[in-house]
């Protein structure tokens, strides 16, 4: 196996080890595993493991309004650039990817993106000129070239930030979000099936109308939205909207549910996830 294929493979590894659940190290996979379609591949035991996104298992949900991006993902490596684009496509980023710096300038040249993904070590072209080529647009480079000198000249010609691999998941969205709330321009609203949310007012309309919500039936709705389309149980809900203090039932949570579907014509988007507690789907 050649040292760039030997590198691919630790770091991919890296990436699903280095994931979390609720705080704990998952053990459930070998620290080298290359991704197939159908499953992870232990470079040592060669046991295969079923593929899955592990999304939701952040380790802290944060509490601020997620704005949804149109995200360029410039990576060579196959199983890095479809495992970034998963996880962001899972909280509701739009992605395009590409694997090669003049594929990258042909996209940005017919469609402006938010934010580029953008490897250093690319074929064609590499990460520093397509940056060159593309100033502007809000740039995050990701590369193995963890030297001080690399990363001064990424960030000296104007990057908005640097992130050595190999990385978690986790990381890269913390990242992902701090730079769109610095660069894009958006108001800190959310629009979905004639409800809209003004986050900064603490309003909310259903087809214009405004609708009368409580202050904690606004703060669960909060907590649903900037956290779409991941698993959330009771106690993690009560955690976030009511407070690490909280010492009520967790019935609580699913009386304000009720309120919130029934207010917001929103049964068929706040779901019930079995055993568990709910999910926002978009």
């Amino acid at each position: 196996m050649t040292g760039k294929a030997t590198d691919l493979c630790c770091m991919v590894g890296s990436f699903f080890c280095g994931l979390r659940f609720r705080g704990r190290q998952r053990s459930d996979c070998c620290s080298s595993a290359v991704e197939t379609s159908s499953g992870r591949i232990c470079l040592k035991c060669g046991k295969a493991k079923p593929f899955t996104i592990l999304l939701h298992s952040r380790a802290m949900l944060v509490q601020e309004v997620i704005l949804v991006a149109a995200i360029l993902i410039v990576e060579d490596e196959i199983p890095i650039n479809e495992l970034i684009k998963r996880n962001l496509q899972s909280v509701g980023h739009t992605c395009i990817s590409v694997t090669d710096g003049k594929a990258a300038i042909d996209e940005l040249a017919r469609r402006e993106v938010d934010l580029v993904l953008l490897d250093i070590m690319l074929p064609e072209i590499d990460g520093y000129e397509v940056f060159r080529q593309i100033r502007g647009t809000p740039t995050i480079f990701l590369t193995a070239r963890s030297g001080l000198a690399d990363k001064v000249k990424g960030l000296t010609l104007g990057a908005d930030d640097y992130l050595v691999k190999p990385f978690e998941m986790m990381e890269l969205l913390a990242r992902v979000d701090a730079v769109l709330r610095r660069t894009k321009k958006t108001s800190k609203t959310f629009e979905l099936d004639g409800v809209k949310i003004d986050f900064a007012s603490r309003q909310v309309f259903l087809h214009e109308k405004p609708v009368e919500c409580t202050p904690k039936e606004f703060d669960l709705l909060e907590v649903l939205v900037n956290n779409r389309n991941i698993a959330l149980s009771r106690e993690k809900l009560l955690e976030l909207a009511w407070g690490y203090d909280y010492v009520g039932d967790t019935r609580t949570v699913d009386v304000h549910i009720q309120k919130l579907r029934k207010k917001l014509d929103m049964e068929t988007r706040i779901k019930t996830v079995y055993k568990l507690g709910y999910r926002f789907e978009v």
